[in-house]
């Protein structure tokens, strides 16, 4: 467990993250971030030795990629300070309070899942709505590169066109929170990504998630 002072830390900023979101309701109910963690923690977390996935395939879909993906299990969290006190935060019970308060979801009943994402040049997704078992998804940006300005994560309207209506700007310890739903269209359109695009990707997913070697506690662990 984190000890008084960590947790307070963590815990703390990201509670008064929340109070300060920019919440948005079109195309669908989506909140943006700035400030999440602690500076030094997205320091630690980009100067982690995980090398880029080599020999990505790059078709608009990160599940065809999975054998390549890096998720915070209890082998990682041991290895790395930082992805443990991470999990801490996003397993403390008043951070799991404010979240429902704001988003309406249980996200308690849920499971964690935190996912560490390296893309590169030629990655892209396509206007996609997360599968259902997906009860919350939050993103967190972590490069600290000014060249990418506009890598963060686009978000569609519910037309069959999907059009795009807003990038989130990508910028470090910057992020979003949306609720996977019939309109909840998001991706990553095709573009040139200047540098290394490294976020986080953290969901809160039903007890039926069938990859439980991807959750940051096995069942009955939490």
């Amino acid at each position: 467990m984190l000890t008084e002072t960590q947790a307070s830390r963590g815990v703390t900023q990201f509670l008064s993250c929340l109070e300060q979101a920019d919440t948005q309701s079109y195309p669908f109910a989506h909140w943006v971030l700035s400030d999440i963690l602690p500076v030094a923690w997205l320091d630690a977390l980009a100067a982690l030795p995980f090398a880029p996935p080599d020999g990505a395939v790059f078709n608009g879909q990160r599940e065809s990629n999975n054998a390549l993906r890096v998720y915070f299990t209890p082998q990682i969290q041991n290895e790395f300070a930082t992805c443990h006190d991470i999990v801490e935060v996003f397993n403390d019970p008043a951070v799991l309070q404010k979240l429902q308060k704001i988003t309406g979801v249980d996200v308690a009943a849920g499971q964690l899942r935190i996912e560490y994402c390296q893309d590169v040049d030629g990655f892209w997704l396509e206007p996609h709505r997360d599968i259902s078992v997906k009860l919350f998804t939050m993103l967190i940006y972590v490069s600290d590169d000014p060249n990418l300005f506009d890598a963060g994560t686009d978000i569609y309207d519910d037309t069959p066109e999907h059009n795009l209506v807003a990038s989130v700007p990508y910028e470090k310890n910057r992020g979003l929170i949306f609720i996977p739903g019939a309109n909840s269209w998001h991706g990553f359109s095709k573009r040139p990504i200047n540098g290394l695009r490294k976020s986080l990707i953290i969901n809160y997913v039903s007890p039926d998630w069938r990859a439980v070697e991807e959750l940051a506690f096995p069942k009955g662990e939490a």
